[in-house]
């Protein structure tokens, strides 16, 4: 910007612009005046030539001022012409802005009242929403809290439950631990499935051998045994094995250690005129169970030959609900003469009541004719008392004279 003649002006006006080129051109002039005064040493006329320059200089400069002047002039006038336009503008500007401040003013105006009511109307929702959300979040922290207590309790049961489970492994891995578990297990089902005197829990045989159990059924068939065999360890390796060759080898061992479970209790329990002719082999797992009878058919059959049944706790407790049959409709036929001679004693105390009954009876009819008598001389002592009541002294007829109690009753 520049100020001259107290009015600023742009760079970019072309009034200043023709000014600065006069003023660099008259630099321009005033350095070659200077490079010929450096010449004048060298030749007078050179001098003469740089004067006359000088000279034509001067009249140059002399005409940039007058231009100079003139453009001073113009550019005064141009001030005054802008300021003049300026103020015009700025008037219009400020009618134009005062008349978009009213209408500013009146839309706000709107615009504040639109927004109360839209601000109204939003708190009266919110209030709405915020009074059923706080319902809704109270019901849900209710059952969130109700859910909360069951999984901790769910939590402290699983708890238990996993060192029940760490508790069983560390049973299943000692054999000792493993043939007590199948021995316990054995024992609760036997205990439930029968009366306490229809069974004992090892019990010597006469060969010195003491089986888990032994089931006193009638003849035939006899005393039946029962022995609990877990093969854990092969049946896990069988589980484990990976790939077909693999499988194979543990099929084939686990296989080889329940026919060795089946022939000690064939050769230790099986005694002729003792125990039955058949015995039970007891597995605690359904999987072992359901493994065996699966891939290993064939030793079930090897069983079956040997005359030794193999059960799982399911099938256990079947054939023992069949024994506890038997033992019921044996314990009935060696009660039978019991029963017959209590059915007679029976039918004597029936007997004995009709007896009872009939006597009743005759007392009761008495009692009955007794309280007819009672209530017919009732009767007729109303029938007295209404007479006297009304002055009637007139004599009864003799038809209607009362017979004494005593004699009725004779």
């Amino acid at each position: 910007m520049i100020e001259i003649g107290g009015q600023t002006y742009a760079f970019d006006d072309p009034r200043v612009l023709a000014a600065v080129f006069l003023f660099v051109f008259v630099v321009a002039l005033f350095w070659l005046l200077i490079a010929s005064v450096r010449r004048a040493g060298r030749s007078a006329t050179a001098v003469e030539d740089m004067m006359r320059q000088v000279g034509r200089l001067n009249h140059d400069v002399q005409s940039l001022a007058g231009g100079q002047q003139q453009l001073a002039g113009s550019l005064q006038s141009v001030s005054e012409t802008q300021t003049a336009a300026q103020l015009g503008v700025v008037r219009t500007m400020e009618e134009r802005l005062s008349a978009v401040q009213t209408q500013m003013n009146e839309q706000l105006a709107n615009n504040a009242l639109k927004q109360a009511r839209s601000l109204s109307d939003l708190q009266e929702r919110m209030k709405e929403t915020l009074h059923g959300s706080s319902e809704k979040t109270t019901k849900s922290l209710t059952q969130l809290q109700e859910r909360l207590a069951a999984i901790d309790k769910a939590q402290d049961n699983i708890e238990k439950l996993s060192g029940d489970v760490l508790s069983l492994q560390d049973i299943l891995s000692n054999k000792q631990t493993r043939g007590a578990f199948g021995e316990i297990q054995l024992n609760d089902i036997v205990s439930k499935a029968l009366p306490a005197d229809a069974y004992a829990f090892q019990p010597t045989l006469s060969n010195g051998s003491r089986p888990d159990c032994i089931i006193h059924l009638p003849n035939p068939p006899g005393p039946i045994v029962i022995d609990a065999k877990f093969p854990l360890e092969d049946y896990e390796r069988l589980v484990a094995a990976e790939g077909k060759e693999a499988q194979l080898k543990a099929l084939k061992v686990f296989a080889a250690s329940v026919r060795t479970h089946i022939k000690a209790i064939s050769d230790k329990y099986l005694i002729e005129g003792e125990t039955a002719d058949g015995a039970l082999m007891f597995l605690p797992s359904e999987a072992v169970y359901a493994e065996l009878h699966a891939r290993l058919p064939e030793v079930v059959r090897d069983g079956f030959s040997a005359r030794v049944w193999i059960v799982s706790p399911t099938t256990c407790m079947a054939t023992l609900n069949t024994m506890r049959a038997i033992l019921k409709d044996a314990r009935m036929r060696e009660q039978a003469g019991a029963i017959r001679k209590a059915l007679k004693q029976l039918h004597r105390d029936v007997e004995i009541i009709g007896e009872k009954a009939g006597k009743l009876e005759t007392h009761l009819r008495q009692a009955g004719d007794d309280v007819s008598g009672i209530t017919t001389a009732a009767s007729r002592a109303g029938k007295r008392a209404e007479r006297l009541d009304s002055f009637d002294f007139e004599e009864l007829a003799p038809d209607q004279t009362p017979l004494p109690l005593a004699e009725k009753t004779s």
